[in-house]
């Protein structure tokens, strides 16, 4: 099956991606979690781990809008959004966007009841 060869492919990336990123291979991690989601571009989880490399990475502005591509597509998951929401948060925090972060929190609060 075409579709199993893609999710172990997915995996690999992904395990990849967090031993990378555990090593403080911070590049080699977020391209590995790209080529994830080439493979499957409809995966929110990939979004957030991509959003989470992107924060850590200090380059605060993708992080705030792969999260948001992450929220646009976990619908029904509010664990997913909930997290989004502190990323994009900790993003706006950074970049001096006070009230942006206050109501990013604002939002995941809101979900996470």
């Amino acid at each position: 099956w075409p579709w199993d060869s893609k999710t172990k492919a997915v995996s690999t990336l992904m395990a990849s991606a967090q031993s990378d990123a555990s090593a403080g291979r911070l590049a080699s991690a977020a391209a590995s979690m790209e080529r994830a989601i080439r493979l499957e571009p409809r995966n929110p989880r990939l979004w957030n781990e991509l959003a989470k490399l992107r924060l850590m990475q200090k380059e605060f502005s993708q992080a705030e809008h792969v999260a948001l591509r992450s929220n646009s597509l976990a619908r029904g998951d509010s664990t997913l959004r909930t997290a989004n929401w502190n990323i994009i948060a900790q993003a706006r925090e950074a970049r001096g966007d006070a009230e942006g972060a206050r109501s990013a929190r604002e939002l995941a609060k809101r979900i996470s009841y």
